[in-house]
């Protein structure tokens, strides 16, 4: 195995299967847990928005009280979190268990070894902070966030990024495969992260690209769905263009599968991701104001494709 490469799953007959949690049910996180669930796997979940786990329960999903009730009926953890302050209160809750249950002799978790997969675009600062703390009371943390939007999770249509122990990466390996398509092993601790923010750089220049083409076709008074389809199958196709051109050309930004102000905080490591490295991003750079043009007009609550609703009102007849 290369150490980009990726890891087989563990195979053979009587391999019992890991009981899952899931730590934050929103757009992403609430699709995976679905998708275990379908996958046979034994799931529990929590978030604090206490209807997010109450709409799984028709699935099976389990709906926790509280983090420390999640570890205890967990052998892999995932989590996929809003922000480094979520992913902090995660990780002082399990060594907050951890402590408390000390003092009667039994795990700190419901299993003798609790690794844990963190899904999330966080900082990698706030990431190894994590994971340094945890590792003193015995939990195994990666860093493997995911490519891919709310509605690909749906579909089981993600790619992870794994980075961090190997033996733990195969361990959780099986979990993987039941909500994802495609899953890496990318190197060291951080790895991971560093891949995601270079992903996401794309996807917020192919975006932006993707509303500016569509627009022009418009207003060349081509027929923007038969734009679109052609488009697909040509030199100028990506995987932005297939997943946010329909909804430029339907003009339909609810439900979101990626929200314009959760994307700010993507866009924020991204910046401060690239100036660390001194890398030129003038793509990048110019995609920003549109974004913060799209969050000034009221539409962090929409999708990102709507950026095409702001690359259509800056044209010069757009009030006419």
């Amino acid at each position: 195995m290369s150490a980009t490469g990726t890891v087989p799953a563990p195979a053979g007959p009587g391999l019992p299967r890991p009981r899952v949690g899931v730590a934050g049910l929103g757009i992403m996180g609430g699709a995976i847990a679905r998708n275990l669930a379908a996958a046979g796997f034994a799931v529990a979940g929590f978030d604090p928005d206490g209807a997010r786990g109450a709409a799984l329960a028709d699935v099976g999903v389990v709906a926790c009280g509280s983090t420390a009730e999640l570890a205890a009926r967990t052998d892999v953890l995932l989590s996929s979190l809003p922000s480094d302050a979520a992913l902090a209160a995660t990780t002082a809750a399990l060594v907050d268990a951890c402590e408390r249950r000390a003092a009667t002799g039994s795990p700190a978790t419901g299993s003798a070894r609790l690794d844990w997969v963190e899904l999330s675009t966080l900082s990698i600062p706030a990431k190894l902070q994590a994971r340094d703390r945890v590792a003193l009371i015995g939990i195994a943390m990666l860093d493997a966030p995911i490519s891919g939007t709310g509605a690909q999770a749906e579909r089981r249509d993600l790619a992870v990024y794994g980075s961090g122990d190997v033996a733990a990466w195969q361990r959780c390996v099986p979990v993987i495969d039941g909500f994802a398509r495609a899953r890496h092993h990318v190197g060291a601790f951080g790895h991971g992260m560093r891949l995601k923010l270079v992903a996401n750089l794309l996807v917020a220049v192919h975006n932006v690209a993707t509303a500016e083409a569509l627009g022009l076709a418009a207003r060349a008074g081509l027929d923007p769905a038969q734009a679109l389809d052609l488009l697909g199958g040509g030199a100028g196709a990506s995987r932005i263009l297939a997943l946010r051109g329909p909804l430029m050309v339907r003009g339909e930004y609810l439900p979101a599968t990626m929200k314009l102000d959760v994307w700010q905080k993507d866009l924020a490591l991204i910046e401060a991701f690239a100036r660390a490295h001194d890398a030129a991003t003038p793509l990048f750079d110019a995609t920003l104001p549109l974004y913060d043009a799209a969050i000034r007009a009221g539409l962090g609550a929409q999708d990102t494709a709507a950026v095409f609703r702001i690359l259509k009102e800056m044209s010069p007849d757009a009030a006419t």
